[in-house]
């Protein structure tokens, strides 16, 4: 074995969650691959490792029953080399669906779907196809292992239009029937709806999560406590009930559903990983922000920081620009009125009380939006975004090139540089967008005139987030010195308090 496979066999015997999804090893004697994570301790010279979980199959073995590999979190090598490649799994994983359709779906980066099924091949040896295929198998053997769904229920949410073919397909994947898949688990009845785990790689800041929501919260639609966030939602026409917690023994967040359709849970199970960048390396931007000592150092402090992204790209927008150039108290004010004048209205599924929902594109494409007490310029730069996004002509897609999107955006009268910045950071998950012109990440990057942000490229996101959470505090009170916001606070409850009735 090389070098690099000594170091992964350690992590295989520490069961080190930070390589949960880097790798996975194949088991020469049993036939099944499994993740570094799992209990079993193959001898060393019984084994290989295997990049993706494509490739282990690739290679003829088959998922571990123990581990569950499907569960891992995403892969850095799953998003392949090519900047092409890349966009496409990105908008896979968004919408597993849209590669059914292959020349539609190749049309989308301005390929041939012939030329884009040789790229998937060259780089990952399964096309867009095979690889939504695997995503919706590795989906639906959550539900039967996680849940007491039905499995004529569950092949129809996985997108199979037979049961027969589910079955099938379960079989040649996982060399079994789902009915020997599925454990026999007792649910409380205390508890309505159902659980699923989605894992992450450890540190998490949890609680840095939670602030950030409770801070940016939508009242009446959302809430964060001090251990869970909570919201009410509509996707695909489906009405329901999503709350999130930490698990207290793994590094696994707690998905809580309540819903009469699950039509919507690979939807809502991709919203919340990404809204709380579940799928992030903390090793891949330790390393990048060790390059720079000021962040280095924010860093070490904070090693579990992640870039909260909201519930979906529109909302996330649409509330940037509310709250430009006002407190974040002010811009949870204006969301809560917008909701409230034009949401649309739904029946709590716990309660039965009336609740609204985030309004579409559609309806405030014709909103005139003067309840809500702002500047005409911000009301109209709210109504053409929303028609350009109801129209087509602006996609919030995580798959398309971010240059180009914050671009288009700025073409929108009152859409500025911050708030492009911040819409493909908070909305699109570009890991690399910086607010430069944002007040507290202006006066950080003037405090420390040594910090030199290109190296830590293309991860300036995730500097940004440590910089709003160590200054946001200390560099927003008006008069305060370079010198004074260099000295250390005392009061970690104030700083937090502060940074909460503050925009970052």
């Amino acid at each position: 074995m090389t070098e690099r496979d000594d170091l992964r066999y350690r992590a295989v015997l520490a069961r080190d969650y930070r390589f949960d999804g880097k790798f996975f090893v194949g088991v020469k004697t049993t036939g099944v691959y499994c993740r570094p994570i799992c209990p079993a301790r193959p001898k060393r010279e019984n084994i290989e490792f295997f990049p993706t979980a494509l490739s282990a199959e690739r290679a003829g073995y088959r998922p571990c029953l123990r581990c569950r590999p499907e569960s891992a979190p995403l892969s850095p090598a799953w998003v392949g080399t090519s900047a092409v490649v890349q966009r496409a799994l990105r908008h896979i994983a968004a919408q597993p669906g849209a590669a059914a359709g292959e020349d539609e779906f190749a049309g989308l980066f301005g390929l041939s779907a012939r030329h884009l099924r040789r790229l998937f091949e060259q780089e990952l040896g399964k096309t867009p196809k095979q690889i939504c295929d695997a995503i919706r198998l590795d989906f639906a053997r959550k539900l039967i292992v996680e849940t007491r769904v039905p499995i004529t229920e569950i092949a129809f949410t996985a997108g199979f239009r037979s049961l027969r073919r589910f079955n099938d397909a379960v079989q040649v994947r996982f060399r079994r029937p789902p009915t020997e898949i599925r454990k026999r688990r007792r649910e409380s009845a205390s508890s309505p709806g159902i659980v699923l785990g989605l894992s992450y790689r450890p540190p998490l800041d949890w609680e840095a999560l939670l602030d950030f929501y409770r801070g940016h919260r939508i009242e009446g639609v959302e809430s964060a406590s001090g251990t869970a966030y909570e919201r009410t939602f509509l996707l695909d026409g489906v009405a329901g009930l999503a709350r999130v917690t930490h698990a207290p023994d793994k590094p696994e967040l707690r998905l809580r559903v309540v819903a009469n359709d699950h039509r919507c849970l690979f939807p809502l199970v991709q919203t919340v990983r990404r809204m709380f960048d579940l799928d992030s390396d903390p090793v891949l931007v330790a390393n990048a922000l060790s390059l720079c000592p000021v962040l280095s150092r924010l860093y070490k402090r904070r090693p579990g920081l992640r870039i909260a992204r909201g519930w979906n790209a529109f909302e996330v927008a649409v509330c940037a620009i509310l709250g430009q150039l006002v407190s974040t108290t002010h811009a949870r004010r204006l969301c809560r009125a917008l909701v409230q004048h034009y949401g649309e209205r739904g029946v709590h599924p716990l309660t039965g009380e009336t609740c609204r929902h985030f309004p579409d594109a559609a309806r405030l494409a014709h909103a005139r939006l003067t309840e809500l007490g702002v500047t005409r310029a911000k009301r109209e730069a709210i109504r053409v975004f929303a028609e350009r996004v109801a129209s087509g002509e602006l996609s919030l897609s995580p798959a398309q090139d971010p240059a180009e999107f914050k671009a288009r955006l700025r073409q929108i009268p009152g859409i500025g540089s911050w708030t492009a910045e911040y819409i493909a950071l908070r909305a699109l998950g570009d890991v690399d967008a910086f607010p430069m012109d944002d007040l507290i990440l202006k006066r950080a990057v003037a405090l420390h005139p040594e910090m030199n942000l290109e190296a830590t490229r293309p991860w300036r996101g995730y500097a940004a987030v440590h910089l709003w959470r160590q200054y946001a505090g200390p560099l927003s009170g008006k008069g305060r010195t370079a010198a004074s916001a260099r000295a250390p606070r005392r009061g970690k409850q104030t700083l937090l308090a502060k940074a909460a009735e503050r925009k970052r």
